[in-house]
Order: C-alpha cells, then sequence, then structure tokens
C-alpha cells in the first residue's frame, strides 16, 4: 500500500513538474510551484527530488523513455526511407509539440553535463539505433532510387528542421511577426513541410 503511495505521489509530482516547466521553463520555474501544482508541500517535494534539476532530469526521462521507442520502431521496421522520413518527422514533431521543453533541455544539459545523453543511451534498450536506416539510406543510393548523401547528415537535417523552431520560438515569432495561434499552425504544419523538403532534395 505504501509502494502504491509512493508511486501515485511521484506520478503527481512528475505531472505537475511537466506542467511548470512548459509554461516556465527550467530557469523560470520553481519548486514551490511545483510542490504547489502538485498539491503537496515543498518538504515532501526535497524527499522525492532533492533537486529541481533531478525533477528536470527525471520528467525528462520519462517523456524521452515514451518517444524513443516510437522512434526506434520507424528507423528499424520494414518501410522505406521515404516513408521513414515522413513518419519520423510527424511523429517526433507531434511528441515535441506535447513537451515543448525537451528540446532546450538537451541543448542545456549536453553544455553543462556532455556525458548526460551517453548515459542515457548506455542505460535505454530503446534509445535509437541508426544502423538499419544508414544500410536503406546506402543500398537505395545504390539502386539510384535516392540521390548521393551521407546517412548520418541526412538523419541530422531531419532532427534540425524538426526541431528548431520549437528551440528558436521568440525569434521566429517575432522575425514572422505571428502570434501564438498562428505559431502553432506553422508548427502543424511542419509535420509535412519538413518530410516533403527532405523528400524533394533526395529523391532522383
Amino acid at each position: 500500500m505504501t509502494k502504491k503511495k509512493n508511486e501515485n505521489t511521484e506520478g503527481q509530482i512528475l505531472e505537475a513538474a511537466k506542467n511548470v516547466f512548459q509554461q516556465k521553463g527550467m530557469d523560470g520555474s520553481r519548486m514551490q510551484e511545483i510542490a504547489n501544482e502538485a498539491g503537496i508541500n515543498k518538504a515532501m517535494l526535497h524527499y522525492y527530488f532533492r533537486s529541481k534539476q533531478l525533477l528536470f532530469e527525471a520528467v525528462f526521462k520519462n517523456a524521452f523513455s515514451l518517444l524513443a521507442p516510437q522512434l526506434n520502431k520507424i528507423l528499424n521496421d520494414d518501410s522505406s526511407v521515404i516513408e521513414k522520413v515522413r513518419n519520423f518527422t510527424s511523429n517526433y514533431i507531434t511528441f515535441i509539440s506535447k513537451h515543448p521543453y525537451i528540446p532546450t533541455f538537451v541543448i542545456q544539459e549536453i553544455n553543462r553535463n556532455p556525458a548526460f545523453i551517453i548515459n542515457m543511451k548506455e542505460n535505454n534498450s530503446s534509445f535509437p539505433n541508426l544502423d538499419k536506416f544508414k544500410k536503406q539510406v546506402d543500398f537505395d543510393i545504390e539502386k539510384g532510387i535516392l540521390k548521393p548523401i551521407n546517412a548520418e547528415q541526412l538523419f541530422i537535417n531531419i532532427l534540425s528542421l524538426s526541431i528548431f523552431p520549437f528551440v528558436a520560438k521568440p525569434l521566429i515569432k517575432a522575425l514572422t511577426d505571428v502570434d501564438d495561434a498562428r505559431f502553432k499552425q506553422i508548427i502543424k504544419d511542419r509535420k509535412t513541410e519538413v518530410a516533403d523538403f527532405i523528400i524533394n532534395s533526395i529523391k532522383v
């Protein structure tokens, strides 16, 4: 009974933290705000998570554990490279739209602690694996289906075009002079825009 209660409280904290981090980001969030959102006192919050950093990492790992298997499945199923580009882009942008704090956190954490992602990879069996994707790209190039392109560069292009709007949201809104509603529509459209752009650039 106590174990179940502890799991429920921890899940409640993680959900509250996710909501606060989404609204205010890592730097703008306060542990007291998270405690209030979770409906607990600050002492209990610190009992489960000693610091905001540890809590943020827990939220990130929890979200990543949901995303990683999806991406890994797409990269390693029997679909074509073109289908993989479409499915990966759509799934990734959909997921990050629900967890917009993740790209900024990854960049922040890599700068602060370069070993963080490496440790996650070593301790996560579902961490995305590019081996099959790279072999498919090389095979399609040999068959004349795709233009010559390095598979790693192709994957970086897919990832970069999908991530950048989330990281640079204030800059993009200012440069394009759009409000939040229009920005959300732009992000929604990018699920197909990014895929179309990349596919048109690599197809023979």
